[in-house]
């Protein structure tokens, strides 16, 4: 069994921060891409932003140079730490993880069941 699980979300004022984390747990051979999406309501999930194993990342356009992906590969934990929050940016996120659990041969995407961000005076 994996299990990815997210931490860090809550209610926050506009240009406030946050930092989510989000650790694989379980039978795991390999992590390889990890991710954040998020979706707010009446709307469709949409890429955050990914980090693959060696730190290659990529982000949405409205959160470029606000937010930051990273990972911890020891602890297979991947981070977004978010800044200069806007009411926007108000959602369910969710992260993701493309892996090889031990008893399979190829990558399987994992997800988290969500952590609620709110962004809010």
């Amino acid at each position: 069994q994996v299990q990815l699980v997210e931490s860090g979300g809550g209610l926050v004022q506009p240009g406030g921060s946050l930092r989510l984390s989000c650790a694989a747990s379980g039978s795991i051979f390999s992590v390889y891409d990890m991710g954040w999406y998020r979706q707010a309501p009446g709307n469709q999930r949409e890429l955050v932003a990914t980090i693959t194993r060696v730190g290659i990342t990529n982000y949405l356009d409205s959160v470029k140079g606000r937010f930051t992906i990273s990972r911890d590969n020891t602890k297979n934990t991947v981070y977004l730490q978010m800044n200069s929050l806007k009411a926007e940016d108000t959602a369910v996120y969710y992260c993701n993880a493309h892996l090889i659990p031990t008893d399979g041969i190829y990558g399987v995407d994992y997800w988290g069941k969500g952590t609620l961000v709110t962004v809010s005076s």
